[in-house]
């Protein structure tokens, strides 16, 4: 994106965006031109036999985005679910489907995709994401998460994540993506990235929730021009902040359950998520978003001051990622 576009697209966005009647199908812009969902279906962590009903129940209750990865081990799943929406009416150009390069295929980059893609039964995704920086070993002992003798992680020090990008940069021309992006990265990465590769990422998809709002990062990505999707937006596995005491008042002053309030908070911010569930009753819950107002939005800014910061999804890659909480 040009640069001076992306600063005028900052100085026009207000701190909070407080839409009267936000929708889980929002359409927040990227910078390819194309809109991104407000809300989507997470799929991480999704046990088998559970994501391909969650996918179709999703669908056919008007979700348009579906969120997975290679590496989550249930693609073909989440395609079982997607062939059943297919089935009942839905087009596939309705929807916005995300996928990611794992760690262990940055040197075999489209060979990573057409494996999500047959898996996925689809001939394009509209967002691929680099899921880590992190380049692995492809032959080391565990397909996925690869370890030496010492238990260190296996990196493969033959190839970077910049070299992967650029990979992914040349998928463009093949029209299986329709947009890259990346995952998991901090300021200095991103500033790395942008430096040495051609296309300015489309979304930063990161942990994001009231106790790791990344507000450094968020802005930072509002000036280059890349829209951020939040991960893990309840707080990850057991969805601990919706028994938070500061949620539950506000949830309690609109009438509405903690996870609305949650979802609300980060299409406030201007930011997607994209909420994981199996179960239908949650998936419905979910859709439902609302206006905060600019109280409620301080009393969710205060609550990682107050109880302070606290990312849940911190692998050890053996790597300094360059996350400031994790330094």
């Amino acid at each position: 994106m040009n640069p001076t576009l992306a600063n005028k697209m900052l100085k026009a966005t207000p701190k909070h965006i407080l839409d009267p009647k936000p929708t889980l199908n929002t359409p927040l812009p990227l910078n390819t031109g194309a809109s991104i969902p407000a809300l989507g279906l997470g799929t991480w962590q999704s046990r088998a036999g559970e994501v391909a009903k969650a996918v179709s129940h999703a669908l056919l209750s008007g979700y348009t985005h579906i969120d997975c990865a290679y590496v989550y081990g249930n693609e073909k799943e989440v395609g079982e679910g997607l062939k059943e929406g297919f089935k009942a009416g839905i087009k596939r150009e309705e929807l916005f489907i995300t996928t990611k390069l794992w760690c262990t295929f940055h040197s075999k980059v489209e060979e990573n995709l057409d494996i999500s893609l047959e898996r996925l039964g689809l001939d394009y995704v509209d967002l691929y994401l680099m899921h880590w920086p992190v380049p692995l070993s492809k032959n080391g002992n565990n397909p996925n998460f690869p370890t030496l003798p010492d238990g260190s992680r296996d990196l493969d020090k033959s190839i970077t994540y910049i070299d992967a990008y650029k990979s992914m940069e040349q998928l463009l021309k093949t029209g299986k993506v329709k947009a890259i992006g990346v995952a998991n990265f901090s300021e200095i990465y991103l500033e790395e990235l942008l430096s040495k590769t051609d296309i300015v990422p489309a979304v930063n998809q990161v942990e994001l929730h009231p106790l790791l709002p990344q507000e450094s990062l968020i802005q930072y990505c509002k000036e280059k021009g890349i829209h951020v999707t939040a991960y893990s937006p309840l707080g990850s596995t057991g969805a601990p902040l919706l028994k938070e005491e500061e949620i539950l008042k506000i949830a309690k002053k609109h009438d509405v359950g903690a996870g609305t309030v949650l979802l609300s908070y980060h299409l406030a911010r201007g930011n997607s998520s994209i909420p994981k569930s199996v179960t239908p009753s949650r998936i419905d819950e979910n859709k439902t978003l609302i206006s905060l107002d600019e109280d409620d939005m301080v009393a969710l800014g205060n609550i990682s001051k107050t109880q302070g910061v606290k990312r849940i999804v911190s692998p050890n890659w053996g790597v300094n990622l360059g996350f400031p909480d994790k330094q």
